[in-house]
């Protein structure tokens, strides 16, 4: 009997091992997109161009994460379809386009925590479009997160100009477009499943990206430097497509609240990697509102 209850625990250690390793993974993987998307633009290429092509990567591995998805599942209907291509729409395609624009302008440190601002917009869209309460706790959770941004905002726009106001309000803009995403998401995962959304999903993000790369750029763009092109398979695969399985993977094993927890990995990653490989400034400004910015998103995780 001893012997049992002590393997049960040590299964149960191990799960939650894996699944925290997986949520560090995967938010560590993400927050990589922003030193991948500027070391681009070293090569001149635009935001059109560089968004294409890590879509035209990532498209054939979400199509097969849909088709995987739905084995065995009734076929999508017309309802479906729909839901899913406003969803493709605005969480995957506005939000990505919006967020490369935006990298053109401000640091990787910035763009991550003005994403990791994602909780909070979506308690204040649950709050305007759904009628959810908002308390007290939660309301001085988001000012003590938004007290961050303005402080590392604040800062840049002071030694870079005016372009980090376009920046962070396309940055913004992105982190908007994907809350609305997770406020309607919730009731097409009941029906469809959450590997069978998020694929096809995503699969109409890579459509519409590629597609908006033949509506506005001649064919001779897609000319570009090989390093781009290899940047954007790495950005594809591993800052993209892989930490999404492993997020959902983590989310199985430990919860969404423990798996968002342990995202708060992403905004220091992103800094490190921006110092690292980018060169960008590490001083007691971005520390400071990088702190303010995590405790706010953790308190408000935490009472949720």
């Amino acid at each position: 009997m001893g012997g049992t209850g002590r393997g049960t625990h040590g299964d149960g250690v191990a799960h939650l091992r894996a699944g925290l390793a997986l949520a560090a993974f995967g938010a560590i993987a993400f927050s990589g997109k922003a030193i991948i998307v500027k070391l681009a633009y070293r090569h001149g290429v635009d935001a059109v161009t560089l968004l294409m092509y890590r879509m035209l990567f990532a498209l054939p591995m979400f199509a097969a994460l849909a088709w995987w998805g739905g084995r065995g599942r009734p076929a999508l209907k017309r309802h479906d379809w729909l839901a899913v291509l406003g969803l493709g729409f605005c969480g995957y395609y506005l939000a990505s386009y919006l967020d490369f624009a935006g990298l053109q302008y401000i640091t990787a440190s910035l763009e991550r925590l003005v994403l990791y601002l994602n909780p909070t917009l979506v308690l204040l869209l649950g709050w305007l479009l759904l009628r959810r309460r908002v308390t007290a706790r939660q309301g001085v959770a988001m000012a003590v997160s938004y007290a961050g941004i303005a402080l590392v905002f604040g800062h840049e726009l002071r030694l870079e100009g005016r372009d980090v106001l376009l920046g962070t309000a396309l940055v913004f803009g992105s982190a908007l477009s994907y809350a609305f995403y997770l406020v309607y998401s919730g009731q097409v995962v009941s029906r469809i499943g959450s590997l069978r959304l998020t694929g096809a999903a995503t699969s109409v993000a890579c459509v519409l990206c590629i597609a908006q790369f033949a509506l506005l750029r001649p064919l001779a763009a897609a000319w570009v430097p090989e390093p781009v092109v290899w940047l954007s398979v790495l950005n594809a695969v591993a800052c993209t497509f892989v930490p999404v399985l492993a997020v959902m993977l983590a989310i199985e094993r430990v919860g969404a609240a423990m798996t968002a927890l342990t995202g708060m990995l992403g905004p220091l990653s992103t800094i490190a990697m921006g110092v690292v490989f980018l060169g960008e400034p590490m001083n007691a400004w971005i520390v400071a509102g990088t702190l303010l910015v995590l405790a706010g998103v953790w308190w408000l995780a935490r009472g949720r």
